[in-house]
């Protein structure tokens, strides 16, 4: 259950408004929890329970990314405008507005994850752990991973999909039909889906820009600008404790995370046996006595 703000708005970026709501009070000694969304293209909304750990001590800050949610839509903005760098930016930007630069935790999820971690690898003065959650460490291996669970779904689902992508009808509504076997598996195998999850899901299709764009039609069917991107050779240079994330039935499978376990220095992984890609959803209990330990093990303060 998530709990209410202590305040939230709009801050600027640059020409645009990033929107955010932060949970507890920043400024103590433990750092704030940064929760970055997944898509790209999504929202904060089905990572609202994170706001618990203001409860525990920690607090958190949510935002949406530029692009959706509660910051500005922009959608007749080209691939050239929707990069990574902006993104980061972004970020860094929220970290000083908000003031939470200078003793902070990133929590990425999915593409946030690697966002997180690319963040983390120029090493800020004020992070202080990065939990890298559901997250592939590049789109090559995502989408090659993504064949291995397709060609594994009930027999015809594959096929309808092949051809329904190769005729570019993946907007119609006999896709997103055949679809839902592979997210009911691997994103969230909860039924009914939660509804701070139907938020998001339903935000990216209220506006997919940056979606479609980036990322393209489906989680399975990665056509846009990222599908060459990874943040591989970044994970060496990330310097703080690392806590990894994933489960047992997740879109980003063993093979996809197994990068950030081999080459971040101060790393552990936790597999949820019960849980795909939204482990904070699927067994929440274990999900907070992980996460707490591993918060529990940081410095308080940057030194």
């Amino acid at each position: 259950m998530s709990l209410p703000p202590n305040a939230k708005g709009v801050i600027p970026f640059g020409e645009y408004r990033t929107w955010y709501r932060i949970t507890g009070t920043p400024g103590g000694d433990r750092p704030a929890v940064v929760v970055v969304h997944g898509g790209p293209g999504s929202t904060h909304d089905y990572l609202l329970n994170l706001s618990g750990l203001a409860e525990r001590g920690w607090p958190v800050v949510h935002y949406d990314q530029i692009g959706n949610g509660g910051s500005t839509h922009l959608p007749d903005n080209g691939p050239d405008f929707w990069t990574v760098r902006l993104f980061l930016d972004e970020l860094d930007n929220l970290l000083h507005r908000v003031g939470v630069a200078d003793n902070y935790v990133l929590y990425g999820q999915s593409w946030g994850g690697m966002l997180a971690a690319a963040h983390a690898a120029t090493r800020p003065a004020g992070l202080r752990g990065l939990v890298v959650a559901n997250s592939p460490a590049s789109y090559p291996l995502w989408l090659e991973e993504m064949k291995v669970l397709r060609d594994a779904l009930p027999d015809g689902t594959n096929d309808t999909l092949l051809r329904l992508e190769a005729a570019g009808q993946t907007s119609s509504d006999e896709y997103f039909q055949a679809l839902l076997p592979f997210y009911q598996r691997h994103v969230c195998r909860l039924d009914p889906w939660p509804r701070d999850y139907m938020a998001s899901f339903y935000e990216i299709y209220n506006d997919p820009t940056v979606y479609y764009t980036m990322n393209g039609p489906s989680e399975f069917h990665v056509i846009g600008t990222l599908r060459d991107w990874g943040v591989e050779d970044l994970c060496p240079d990330i310097a703080v404790p690392t806590l990894l994330i994933s489960g047992r039935y997740d879109e980003a499978t063993p093979r996809t995370v197994q990068p950030f376990a081999d080459l971040i220095p101060d790393v552990r992984w936790e597999i949820f046996e019960e849980s795909s890609h939204l482990p904070h959803l699927e067994e929440p209990e274990r999900f907070v006595r992980v996460l707490t330990g591993f918060l529990d093990g940081l410095p308080d303060r940057a030194g």
